[in-house]
């Protein structure tokens, strides 16, 4: 595995401009060719490469410009899988005024965030994601990270009780089938030469933070979950076999957890130290662990490593900026963390980048690109600073 010291790299998603937006429905509705369409995600991913490539950004990412949101885009390449907006899946939903009123507190109407739903046995004919990875090592030669939804999240939001129980007898049994996709994606990556593969799994908080709710809406409308605890197993088994089924020698797998992405109203959003997850983060086991940590809600990075020993060789991609406010962090601020962090591991275990992306719905950025480039450009003079500081190249 190689990573410099401070190395940076976005979360993921970026917002997508109006006229791709448009595109899309166009799209959707016939009005327009599809090679169209591909020219124009083409052109304006480059625009997101270059702008990572101004500030020095160390692993490039594609901003996900094609995707309705960071998880539903799958049924795009999944057999079996259809896109269900949450207001089609409230037929299936028992208690519907309790769903009804969780989507009354979406900053974007549930009929435009969609899910991709099983509706038989899944399977995998083509890349998910490949096409992306593509782009990127045409437009760069900086390293590249590939975002992925975690085999939790998948499995989780992909089960709809009344309807895929028809064709699976438990979420546990689906798992298996998306475990082996992610699998062949990840294989199929590595062939074009991805650098890191990032699996996303901001749902573990909603387990461990949210007991008493059955769903929240950080993410994406989700299935009604089991005791935390069995909760929390299921998730490790699946990571587990996920990441034990990538070769490690080829690129690094990465985690990414945080708190949930959907508003700007940090009030709602989930709230608590990364504690009841470290055991998970242990079995799993990946290169590098990006943890949302520029605020309070996430606890203090001390929580980390208080009575738990930080896999030896693991790498803390430490969040040191909040997408969903528009203020830029000081440089003061971030250095202070990352000091922090160096109480407990040395300058080449910790990489530096935003919370979360910037944009998780494509209808519903948390943030703009003139926001988000004062960002990044501070982000490089941390980077920098730091690497003089500790004399990294």
């Amino acid at each position: 595995m190689t990573v410099q010291s401070f190395a940076n790299s976005l979360i993921g998603s970026m917002p997508r401009s109006k006229t791709l937006l448009k595109a899309q429905r166009d799209l959707s509705k016939n009005r327009l060719e599809q090679d169209e369409y591909e020219d124009l995600v083409y052109q304006e991913t480059e625009k997101i490469v270059r702008l990572q490539e101004k500030y020095d950004l160390d692993y490039i990412v594609s901003g996900e410009l094609a995707r309705d949101n960071y998880v539903s885009f799958i049924a795009n390449s999944l057999n079996n899988v259809k896109m269900m907006s949450n207001t089609e899946m409230l037929d299936y939903i028992e208690d519907k005024q309790a769903y009804e009123d969780m989507l009354g507190i979406l900053d974007v109407p549930g009929s435009v965030i969609k899910n991709a739903i099983c509706f038989g046995k899944i399977s995998r004919d083509k890349s998910l994601v490949g096409s992306e990875l593509k782009m990127l090592k045409e437009m760069t030669d900086h390293k590249v990270k590939i975002t992925l939804p975690g085999p939790y999240l998948v499995t989780r939001s992909m089960w709809l009780k009344g309807l895929s129980d028809n064709f699976y007898d438990s979420k546990e049994e689906l798992g298996e089938d998306v475990v082996q996709c992610l699998i062949d994606e990840v294989k199929d990556l590595q062939k074009l030469g991805v650098d890191t593969v990032q699996f996303d799994e901001p749902v573990l908080t909603e387990v461990v933070f949210s007991p008493e709710h059955t769903r929240t809406f950080m993410c994406a409308s989700l299935s009604e979950k089991k005791d935390p605890s069995d909760e929390l197993a299921f998730a490790k088994d699946l990571l587990k076999k996920t990441f034990d089924g990538i070769d490690r020698s080829q690129s690094n797998v990465a985690l990414h957890v945080c708190r949930g992405n959907w508003s700007k109203d940090e009030s709602i959003l989930l709230e608590g130290p990364y504690t009841p997850l470290l055991d998970l983060f242990d079995y799993a086991n990946p290169d590098i662990l990006y943890l949302e940590y520029s605020t309070d809600r996430a606890g203090s990075i001390d929580s980390l490593f208080t009575n738990h020993q930080f896999g030896e060789e693991t790498i803390l991609g430490l969040g040191v900026m909040n997408p969903r406010k528009d203020e830029t962090e000081s440089k003061a601020t971030i250095i202070k963390q990352v000091d922090q962090a160096l109480d407990y591991l040395p300058a080449d275990r910790i990489n530096l980048n935003p919370d979360c992306g910037f944009a998780t719905f494509s209808k519903k950025p948390v943030n703009s690109l003139a926001f988000i480039e004062n960002k990044l450009q501070v982000l490089s003079e941390v980077k920098q600073e730091l690497r003089d500081r500790y004399d990294q190249s």
